[in-house]
């Protein structure tokens, strides 16, 4: 089965000669920002209206403009705003490629992103979830690792992991934990004080973040956490992200959100770059 990881060489070969630096073709390719295509992939479906993602728009653009020379996207849609139907149009392109599942869901993956791109525009500011490792005994990608380690290097402790990523069958997390970048994490024996330090600082190295508790749903008091702009999340991982950046908690109610403010609120990339 082909996935989001496949293909490189294919898409490799083919963009070599608009890649060579000093060469007239990569002179004239427009660069398509990978991070602000994935922000905005995140964020737009989620808003009630056709506002853009600040930033995000000559990228966004110019994926569209090339959704639409394949015939995969009306005329109508190409306006900057990665709504709901630049997603379905996004995984109509995946699916020619083979991809399936949550290889498909919309969100650009680097290696759709270039091959979209080939002759047209250039890929700057990629975003790769890296490979699947197991952490204290749940899987996670290493993008999401090292993002963990980060925010419990600010923390000053280690967490307790009760579930990771691609674990599929959960009824109870409706679909967020299928895919990247999806943590739950014990707060047994940590203070009301401290449950708010955790989420913060998760908020802080690039998670959407929450403490839930028994009210919201059938759980116990955890704190979940997304990995924003992993482009291996579940479809209800990217709302929950969306939400989050919209100001909003995370459940199916759309409530506003309830953890501790973090401005402006970074992804993983821009955390590093601070």
């Amino acid at each position: 089965m082909l996935t989001r990881r496949g293909l490189i060489a294919t898409v490799a070969a083919a963009t070599a000669a608009a890649a060579l630096p000093g060469s007239a073709a990569h002179a004239a390719l427009p660069e398509v920002d990978m991070e602000a295509v994935i922000k905005a992939a995140q964020i737009d479906p989620r808003r009630p209206d056709t506002a853009l993602t600040p930033g995000a728009k000559a990228s966004v653009l110019e994926v569209e403009r090339a959704l639409q020379a394949r015939g995969l996207l009306a005329a109508t849609y190409v306006d900057g705003h990665f709504g709901t139907s630049t997603i379905a149009a996004y995984a109509a392109y995946q699916r020619s490629l083979g991809y399936t599942g949550l290889d498909a869901t919309g969100l650009p993956g680097p290696t759709s992103l270039r091959s979209l791109g080939s002759g047209r525009y250039t890929v700057v500011r990629a975003i790769s979830p890296g490979s699947i490792v197991t952490l204290r005994g749940v899987q996670v990608n290493t993008r999401t690792r090292t993002m963990l380690l980060e925010a419990e290097r600010l923390i000053g402790s280690t967490l307790t992991l009760t579930q990771g990523s691609y674990n599929t069958g959960n009824a109870a997390s409706a679909g967020t934990h299928d895919g990247g970048g999806a943590l739950d994490i014990s707060v047994t024996n940590l203070s009301t004080a401290t449950r708010t330090t955790v989420v913060l600082q998760l908020r802080t190295v690039g998670f959407a973040a929450w403490l839930r508790n028994p009210s919201q749903g059938d759980w116990p008091y955890h704190i979940h956490a997304i990995a924003i702009s992993d482009t291996d999340q579940s479809t209800a991982a990217q709302h929950q992200a969306g939400d989050y950046y919209l100001g909003q908690n995370g459940l199916a109610n759309r409530g506003p959100d309830d953890g501790p403010a973090v401005t402006p609120k970074r992804t993983w990339e821009e955390y590093q770059r601070m």
